[in-house]
């Protein structure tokens, strides 16, 4: 054991994996994200993510090479997979415009569970202008999404079943402003209304609530 423990050290400081560390490059992944998502990746050095994962930078460069190939590897291996299986459902759903929400609201609510890096994320490298990862949404996380459910949207809102005032692409953008904004400014709204008791449970009931309200076929196109 003794043996093994300074073979593991001694290649941690020659910048190699051990044998004992047959899990750090997800470490060193997971590092990265952590860091990705509180300051951005352009201003993360992989130098901060070799301090993170308690690591030498030669570590990283074993691993990855450089940092694009870092970030691709995270985008591969993290952010595809993360969004992957909300996909699949709404592909496989039908038309049903509520049916089609809750999943989608119920889908986002457990990928930010399970990964609470992507809405931090999504705001620095998607949102803002320049992010990183802007076009790896629109060319390998959710390429056709947004368009397929306008169109299922547009479809049940001509067979009456979804508020006419509605714009069914609008409707896209109120999901995933309902839902991913929401977590992302968790920390501030939480603060502001001393809220921190409020989970994700209560969120997602509210959103659902909020959202079947508005996309109800009965009365649409009256005025008072």
């Amino acid at each position: 054991m003794a043996t093994s423990t300074k073979r593991a050290k001694a290649g941690r400081r020659a910048g190699r994996p051990s044998g004992d560390d047959l899990d750090l490059r997800a470490r060193l992944l997971d590092a990265a994200i952590a860091q990705f998502a509180r300051v951005g990746i352009g201003a993360t050095p992989l130098r901060a993510i070799a301090s993170e994962a308690e690591v030498t930078p030669a570590m990283l460069h074993y691993y990855f090479g450089d940092k694009p190939r870092l970030v691709q590897a995270l985008v591969e291996e993290r952010l595809l997979p993360a969004l992957a299986p909300l996909r699949v459902q709404l592909e496989q759903a039908g038309s049903d415009p509520r049916v089609l929400i809750e999943i989608f609201v119920r889908g986002i609510g457990e990928v930010v569970a399970r990964h609470p890096w992507l809405p931090p994320l999504w705001v620095r490298e998607v949102l803002c202008d320049g992010g990183a990862l802007r076009e790896v949404l629109f060319a390998q996380a959710i390429p056709g999404v947004p368009q397929l459910l306008a169109r299922r949207f547009a479809a049940a809102q001509a067979d009456g079943r979804l508020n006419a005032d509605l714009d069914p692409r609008l409707l896209v953008v109120s999901l995933v402003g309902l839902t991913l904004f929401p977590a992302a400014g968790a920390p501030i709204w939480r603060r502001a209304f001393g809220a921190e008791g409020l989970g994700p449970e209560a969120m997602l009931k509210h959103t659902l609530a909020l959202l079947d309200g508005g996309v109800s076929a009965a009365g649409s196109g009256e005025t008072a």
